[in-house]
């Protein structure tokens, strides 16, 4: 056993140093379930065979010195040197193998339950939910609130609350599902979207808008039009860059385009059944729907709602809409 665990720990090991250093793209959620599965096993064997084997021997153990003591006191020897204790701790204490499998195995599955079914950490890499979300913002995306589904397979099992325009939803990027994006919900099914000349209307009506002051990027060192908009029950702000044009370049050969017009305007299109239109807050620096399609509900991950930590920045924790 020793020699197979060293083996199943090195494939660990391996994996995850192929994924640190690039040489093969990795798949945490993977990764997880099979380490909560293969140390599941070594805790059901430790639990049902090995421990009582080792306690078994313990017992023979004593029994033994028992005898001994018994076979000598017939013989007129009362006095001899047969304390256990310390052999019997070595005949229970778990081996190295064991400790590194069925001892990680309690903390493994509540991360993997924790993980999988309630709460998943992110943090936001690109400026595109400025001034949302920052840049180092570390975030926390609830799994139950679109319905639960299965790790790896992404099977939804239960209905939950259905998506909403203006949610802040975390999804796999429909080009590289193995991605994981995070936008706002901007048309859900059924929904005509429309942005042209740098203005959004949802099914030909127009969202309402407040000009705010002008705001500083710190990531760029630029100011940016700044605007507070209510796509959804509540209000978000939004920023916008008068130097780019309006039109969209560069947009993929996505499944569905035929639902899009592009214009040097910029776009509008028809959100299919089953699929969602996202957009980030910075509007003229997010890779959103616009350039590469909808989001299928099989790539729904969470709504993000709480930046938990951010190392530069500390007044950034707390929720946000």
């Amino acid at each position: 056993m020793q020699f197979l665990t060293s083996l199943v720990l090195a494939a660990f090991v391996g994996y995850a140093g192929a994924w640190y250093t690039g040489f093969i793209e990795g798949n945490f959620a993977l990764l997880l379930l099979l380490a909560t599965v293969v140390t599941g096993i070594y805790w059901l064997a430790e639990r049902f065979v090995f421990l009582p084997q080792r306690q078994k021997a313990a017992v023979q153990l004593e029994a033994e010195t028992a005898q001994r003591r018994a076979d000598l006191a017939k013989m007129g020897i009362d006095k001899v040197d047969t304390d256990t204790k310390d052999a019997q701790e070595k005949l229970l204490m778990q081996p190295w193998w064991l400790d590194w499998t069925a001892g990680l195995f309690p903390v493994i599955v509540v991360v993997f339950i924790l993980r999988s079914f309630l709460f998943e950490p992110f943090k936001i890499p690109s400026g595109s939910m400025i001034p949302t979300l920052h840049i180092g913002d570390l975030i926390l995306v609830n799994k139950f609130h679109y319905g639960i589904r299965l790790p790896v397979a992404n099977i939804k099992v239960t209905q939950g609350t259905p998506v909403q325009r203006g949610d802040v939803m975390v999804f796999r990027y429909p080009p590289k599902p193995t991605v994981d994006y995070i936008k706002r919900v901007v048309g859900v099914p059924g929904d005509e979207v429309a942005y042209l000349n740098k203005k959004l209307t949802i099914n030909g009506k127009a969202l309402p808008t407040q000009a705010l002051p002008d705001f500083f990027d710190e990531s760029t060192m630029r100011y940016f039009k700044h605007r507070s908009e209510t796509l959804g029950a509540k209000p978000h702000q939004t920023i916008q860059d008068d130097d780019r044009p309006a039109f969209v370049p560069g947009a993929d050969p996505f499944a569905g385009r035929e639902n899009c017009n592009y214009t040097v305007e910029g776009v509008t299109c028809k959100v299919p059944e089953g699929h969602y239109f996202m957009m980030g807050d910075n509007r003229d620096n997010s890779l959103d729907s616009r350039y590469w399609g909808f989001v299928p509900d099989a790539n729904i991950v969470g709504k993000a709602f709480f930046v938990w930590m951010n190392f530069g920045n500390l007044k950034r924790i707390g929720a946000f809409d």
